[in-house]
């Protein structure tokens, strides 16, 4: 599990062993791989890109090709024990209808972004007056597919909106956890453990 992005590694060093786990926007399988093979989970995938999908399905995974704005709606209610989110809540269309869905489809859910708080973020604003680029957001703001920019605060507040719990939080710069004091600025990233 080493090779996988930090955000990554974290969800996957915290799925329990034999969970049935939903991850949407798998991406090429990664962390489906490591948890299926490190953990014994029943690891499925949906992802939008269908090279992914190809690339995922290559590694022996049970992954459909899928977008999480539309199609969650077909899962039933507590499919899966975790749904994992990772890199991806930015990308969706209603980030607080996903966040309704992915507790509907599991009692848990793993979500990581990119924070946009993030003191570099803040700098290359006010300083250069360009979007930034970041190890978190490593494309320009014409190639990204990044429409909502959440801030750990932010996502925070959601969470209380809708009534969620958060049961973990992780605070990322690179590969360093961070505490949760001036997360909001320190962070490049979050993962958050939400219940219901």
């Amino acid at each position: 599990m080493n090779q996988l992005r930090p955000d990554l590694a974290i969800i996957a060093d915290h799925v329990p062993a034999g969970a049935r786990v939903l991850d949407i926007g798998c991406g090429d399988g990664g962390l489906m791989a490591a948890i299926r093979d490190a953990k014994g989970a029943d690891a499925r995938g949906l992802e939008l890109d269908a090279d992914n999908v190809a690339q995922a399905m290559a590694k022996g995974l049970s992954v459909v090709q899928g977008d999480a704005d539309t199609d969650l709606a077909d899962y039933p209610d507590d499919a899966f024990d975790y749904a994992i989110l990772s890199q991806t809540l930015q990308t969706t269309r209603a980030p607080d209808a996903i966040l309704a869905e992915l507790l509907r489809i599991a009692p848990r859910a793993f979500v990581s972004f990119p924070n946009f708080a993030y003191w570099r973020v803040r700098a290359s604003l006010m300083f250069g007056g360009r979007m930034p680029v970041t190890g978190a957001l490593p494309l320009s703001w014409y190639a990204t597919e990044n429409i909502h920019h959440v801030t750990i605060d932010d996502f925070r507040a959601l969470v209380g909106e809708q009534g969620l719990a958060v049961e973990r939080a992780w605070y990322l710069s690179g590969n360093t956890q961070r505490g949760a004091g001036a997360a909001n600025l320190l962070a490049e990233q979050a993962v958050f453990l939400l219940g219901r």
